[in-house]
């Protein structure tokens, strides 16, 4: 059997990048400022995540002109969100097999080093 970590989604699994994934997953758009001062990080560090997240094809970037400012609205994809939803499936697929040690213990009889007590 696998180890589920190897299901997991190596452009969604970067801290920044699952933080922005988890907000634009949550609304149907969000202006660039929000996303960047919710996640907290610079400019660039936003824009270059967003750069990845777009070639993956898990978001949208939209400028839209009002009157002489530009804003840029972000959002996810449908397989974006797709890929968002099965990665956390997979986080707690893995939160919950280390959380039974029983389970563990099926798999790899000879190996109990984690176990307390």
């Amino acid at each position: 059997m696998t180890h589920p970590r190897h299901q997991l989604d190596a452009v969604i699994h970067t801290p920044a990048r699952f933080s922005i994934m988890a907000l634009l997953a949550a609304v149907e758009r969000a202006e660039f400022r929000f996303v960047r001062d919710t996640v907290q990080i610079s400019d660039s560090a936003l824009s270059q995540h967003l750069t990845t997240l777009e070639k993956a094809g898990y978001v949208t970037i939209r400028k839209a002109q009002a009157g002489r400012r530009t804003t840029t609205w972000l959002a996810s994809t449908p397989d974006g969100r797709a890929a968002f939803t099965r990665h956390v499936a997979i986080l707690n697929q893995i939160a919950s097999l280390h959380g039974d040690i029983d389970a563990l213990e099926d798999r790899e009889p000879d190996s109990h080093e984690g176990r307390a007590g």
